[in-house]
Protein backbone atom coordinates (compact mmCIF):
# COMPACT_ATOMS: atom_id res chain seq x y z
CA UNK A 1 0.00 0.00 0.00
CA UNK A 2 1.08 3.34 -0.86
CA UNK A 3 0.86 5.39 2.09
CA UNK A 4 2.82 9.31 2.24
CA UNK A 5 4.68 10.10 -0.84
CA UNK A 6 5.88 13.88 -0.86
CA UNK A 7 5.17 15.64 -3.86
CA UNK A 8 5.90 18.84 -3.41
CA UNK A 9 7.41 20.72 -0.57
CA UNK A 10 8.47 24.82 -0.27
CA UNK A 11 9.25 26.99 2.96
CA UNK A 12 5.69 27.24 3.53
CA UNK A 13 3.47 24.51 1.87
CA UNK A 14 3.61 21.19 2.05
CA UNK A 15 1.27 18.39 -0.32
CA UNK A 16 1.45 14.53 0.49
CA UNK A 17 -0.71 11.98 -1.41
CA UNK A 18 -2.13 8.69 0.04
CA UNK A 19 -3.91 6.38 -2.64
CA UNK A 20 -5.45 4.23 0.08
CA UNK A 21 -6.72 6.01 3.30
CA UNK A 22 -4.52 4.17 6.23
CA UNK A 23 -7.03 2.99 9.33
CA UNK A 24 -7.12 5.72 11.25
CA UNK A 25 -10.19 8.16 12.14
CA UNK A 26 -10.24 12.13 12.51
CA UNK A 27 -10.32 11.63 16.31
CA UNK A 28 -6.45 10.04 16.46
CA UNK A 29 -3.72 12.03 16.88
CA UNK A 30 -1.59 10.39 14.34
CA UNK A 31 -3.46 11.67 10.81
CA UNK A 32 -0.80 12.02 8.68
CA UNK A 33 0.06 15.71 7.35
CA UNK A 34 -0.90 16.24 4.04
CA UNK A 35 -0.86 20.43 3.73
CA UNK A 36 0.07 23.22 5.16
CA UNK A 37 0.14 26.97 4.10
CA UNK A 38 1.62 30.58 5.71
CA UNK A 39 1.37 32.43 2.38
CA UNK A 40 4.70 33.11 2.63
CA UNK A 41 5.11 32.23 -0.98
CA UNK A 42 1.93 32.77 -2.68
CA UNK A 43 -1.26 31.16 -3.08
CA UNK A 44 -0.27 29.07 -5.44
CA UNK A 45 -1.95 26.14 -4.30
CA UNK A 46 -5.13 28.14 -3.94
CA UNK A 47 -8.07 28.01 -6.45
CA UNK A 48 -10.58 30.78 -6.16
CA UNK A 49 -13.93 31.20 -7.51
CA UNK A 50 -13.84 34.89 -8.14
CA UNK A 51 -9.61 35.36 -8.29
CA UNK A 52 -10.33 39.29 -8.09
CA UNK A 53 -11.71 38.93 -4.49
CA UNK A 54 -8.40 37.24 -3.52
CA UNK A 55 -4.41 38.04 -2.39
CA UNK A 56 -1.40 38.00 -0.42
CA UNK A 57 -1.25 40.87 1.56
CA UNK A 58 2.21 41.57 3.44
CA UNK A 59 1.77 42.29 7.10
CA UNK A 60 4.36 43.31 9.72
CA UNK A 61 6.48 41.11 8.04
CA UNK A 62 4.01 38.43 7.64
CA UNK A 63 1.75 37.23 4.30
CA UNK A 64 -1.91 36.41 4.81
CA UNK A 65 -3.85 34.82 2.40
CA UNK A 66 -6.66 38.24 2.44
CA UNK A 67 -10.52 37.88 0.78
CA UNK A 68 -10.91 41.49 0.54
CA UNK A 69 -13.08 42.17 -2.38
CA UNK A 70 -16.57 41.79 -0.74
CA UNK A 71 -18.89 42.18 -3.66
CA UNK A 72 -17.39 38.59 -6.09
CA UNK A 73 -18.66 38.23 -9.28
CA UNK A 74 -19.10 34.28 -8.56
CA UNK A 75 -22.85 33.30 -8.91
CA UNK A 76 -23.53 29.60 -7.41
CA UNK A 77 -26.21 27.63 -8.28
CA UNK A 78 -27.82 27.89 -5.06
CA UNK A 79 -27.86 29.93 -1.96
CA UNK A 80 -24.57 29.79 -0.64
CA UNK A 81 -21.81 31.61 -0.20
CA UNK A 82 -20.24 34.17 -2.81
CA UNK A 83 -16.36 33.80 -1.67
CA UNK A 84 -14.56 30.95 -1.57
CA UNK A 85 -11.27 29.39 -2.03
CA UNK A 86 -10.18 25.87 -2.41
CA UNK A 87 -6.80 23.89 -1.90
CA UNK A 88 -5.96 22.52 -5.38
CA UNK A 89 -6.43 18.88 -6.13
CA UNK A 90 -6.60 17.83 -2.54
CA UNK A 91 -9.86 15.67 -1.78
CA UNK A 92 -9.84 14.20 1.84
CA UNK A 93 -11.90 12.08 4.01
CA UNK A 94 -11.19 12.11 7.59
CA UNK A 95 -9.33 15.17 8.99
CA UNK A 96 -8.52 17.95 11.02
CA UNK A 97 -8.35 21.20 9.73
CA UNK A 98 -6.56 24.11 11.47
CA UNK A 99 -6.12 27.98 10.48
CA UNK A 100 -5.77 31.32 11.79
CA UNK A 101 -8.28 34.24 10.78
CA UNK A 102 -9.08 37.14 11.01
CA UNK A 103 -13.00 38.98 10.10
CA UNK A 104 -11.94 42.22 8.35
CA UNK A 105 -15.27 43.90 8.03
CA UNK A 106 -17.63 46.14 9.76
CA UNK A 107 -19.36 45.08 12.53
CA UNK A 108 -22.81 43.74 11.80
CA UNK A 109 -25.21 41.10 12.51
CA UNK A 110 -24.11 38.39 10.24
CA UNK A 111 -20.25 39.37 9.85
CA UNK A 112 -18.95 36.32 9.03
CA UNK A 113 -16.21 34.01 7.55
CA UNK A 114 -16.69 30.50 6.18
CA UNK A 115 -15.06 27.18 5.77
CA UNK A 116 -15.67 24.60 3.09
CA UNK A 117 -15.27 20.80 3.48
CA UNK A 118 -16.74 17.78 1.17
CA UNK A 119 -16.56 20.17 -1.80
CA UNK A 120 -17.33 18.20 -4.76
CA UNK A 121 -18.66 20.50 -6.85
CA UNK A 122 -20.57 23.70 -6.76
CA UNK A 123 -23.57 22.39 -5.89
CA UNK A 124 -22.20 19.47 -3.34
CA UNK A 125 -20.44 20.53 -0.11
CA UNK A 126 -20.53 20.92 3.43
CA UNK A 127 -19.99 24.63 5.12
CA UNK A 128 -19.76 26.31 8.73
CA UNK A 129 -21.07 30.19 8.81
CA UNK A 130 -19.28 31.76 12.02
CA UNK A 131 -21.88 34.38 12.37
CA UNK A 132 -21.61 37.17 14.74
CA UNK A 133 -25.45 36.17 15.68
CA UNK A 134 -26.75 32.85 15.37
CA UNK A 135 -30.42 32.38 13.49
CA UNK A 136 -30.84 29.44 10.59
CA UNK A 137 -29.25 31.10 8.48
CA UNK A 138 -26.23 32.50 10.67
CA UNK A 139 -23.47 30.34 12.64
CA UNK A 140 -24.40 27.13 12.12
CA UNK A 141 -23.41 23.82 10.19
CA UNK A 142 -24.55 23.38 6.70
CA UNK A 143 -24.88 21.21 3.81
CA UNK A 144 -25.45 22.28 0.38
CA UNK A 145 -26.83 19.08 -1.69
CA UNK A 146 -28.43 20.50 -5.09
CA UNK A 147 -30.44 22.86 -3.10
CA UNK A 148 -29.88 25.74 -1.37
CA UNK A 149 -28.00 25.46 1.87
CA UNK A 150 -29.73 23.33 4.94
CA UNK A 151 -28.52 23.83 8.86
CA UNK A 152 -27.37 20.33 9.58
CA UNK A 153 -26.13 22.05 13.15
CA UNK A 154 -27.36 20.00 16.30
CA UNK A 155 -25.51 22.25 18.27
CA UNK A 156 -23.94 25.87 18.32
CA UNK A 157 -23.75 28.81 20.46
CA UNK A 158 -25.24 32.30 20.63
CA UNK A 159 -23.06 33.50 18.07
CA UNK A 160 -19.40 34.10 17.04
CA UNK A 161 -18.24 37.26 18.92
CA UNK A 162 -16.25 38.94 16.16
CA UNK A 163 -13.43 42.00 16.86
CA UNK A 164 -10.77 43.05 14.60
CA UNK A 165 -7.86 40.37 16.50
CA UNK A 166 -6.82 37.01 14.75
CA UNK A 167 -8.51 33.75 15.93
CA UNK A 168 -8.13 29.93 15.89
CA UNK A 169 -10.28 27.57 14.01
CA UNK A 170 -10.23 23.58 13.99
CA UNK A 171 -12.47 21.95 12.34
CA UNK A 172 -12.45 18.11 13.08
CA UNK A 173 -14.56 15.31 10.87
CA UNK A 174 -15.14 11.51 10.78
CA UNK A 175 -16.57 10.16 7.62
CA UNK A 176 -17.53 6.55 8.66
CA UNK A 177 -20.00 8.16 11.50
CA UNK A 178 -20.48 11.70 9.93
CA UNK A 179 -19.17 13.75 12.95
CA UNK A 180 -18.19 17.53 12.41
CA UNK A 181 -16.92 19.91 15.47
CA UNK A 182 -16.17 22.98 14.67
CA UNK A 183 -13.53 24.70 17.65
CA UNK A 184 -12.99 28.87 18.07
CA UNK A 185 -10.00 29.56 19.89
CA UNK A 186 -10.53 26.91 22.72
CA UNK A 187 -9.67 23.57 20.81
CA UNK A 188 -10.74 21.13 23.78
CA UNK A 189 -14.44 22.15 23.18
CA UNK A 190 -16.29 22.54 20.17
CA UNK A 191 -18.78 25.24 19.15
CA UNK A 192 -20.83 23.73 17.26
CA UNK A 193 -21.65 19.89 16.16
CA UNK A 194 -23.14 18.28 13.59
CA UNK A 195 -23.72 14.11 12.17
CA UNK A 196 -24.20 14.12 8.27
CA UNK A 197 -22.78 11.23 5.92
CA UNK A 198 -23.88 12.35 3.00
CA UNK A 199 -20.43 13.45 1.47
CA UNK A 200 -17.72 11.45 2.67
CA UNK A 201 -14.91 13.30 0.72
CA UNK A 202 -14.42 16.20 -1.12
CA UNK A 203 -12.26 19.70 -0.83
CA UNK A 204 -11.49 21.67 1.98
CA UNK A 205 -11.35 25.35 1.32
CA UNK A 206 -12.41 29.44 2.99
CA UNK A 207 -14.02 32.19 2.43
CA UNK A 208 -16.77 34.01 3.61
CA UNK A 209 -20.52 34.05 2.60
CA UNK A 210 -20.71 37.88 1.44
CA UNK A 211 -17.96 39.66 3.96
CA UNK A 212 -13.97 39.91 4.45
CA UNK A 213 -11.45 39.00 6.06
CA UNK A 214 -7.56 37.31 6.23
CA UNK A 215 -6.31 33.96 6.72
CA UNK A 216 -2.97 32.03 8.01
CA UNK A 217 -1.23 29.41 8.96
CA UNK A 218 -3.75 26.34 7.27
CA UNK A 219 -2.81 22.98 8.63
CA UNK A 220 -4.57 19.96 7.02
CA UNK A 221 -4.31 16.68 8.53
CA UNK A 222 -5.85 13.52 7.53
CA UNK A 223 -6.54 10.72 4.92
CA UNK A 224 -5.86 11.73 1.45
CA UNK A 225 -8.31 10.11 -1.38
CA UNK A 226 -8.50 9.74 -4.71
CA UNK A 227 -11.53 11.62 -6.57
CA UNK A 228 -14.11 8.82 -7.00
CA UNK A 229 -15.23 8.72 -11.17
CA UNK A 230 -19.25 9.30 -11.50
Amino acid sequence: MKRIVPVAFASTVLLLSCHQAPDVTAEEPGLPMVFRDEFDDGAEHWSPTDEDAWKVLEMDGNRVYSLYKKHSDYQPPHRSPHNISLVKDIYIGDFVLTTKVRSTHDDYVHRDVCLFFGYQDPAHFYYVHLGKKTDEHANQIFIVDDQPRTKISMTTTPGTNWDDQWHDVKIVRSVDDGTIEIYFDDMTKPVMTAMDTTFTWGRVGVGSFDDTGDWDDLTLRGVRVDKPSR
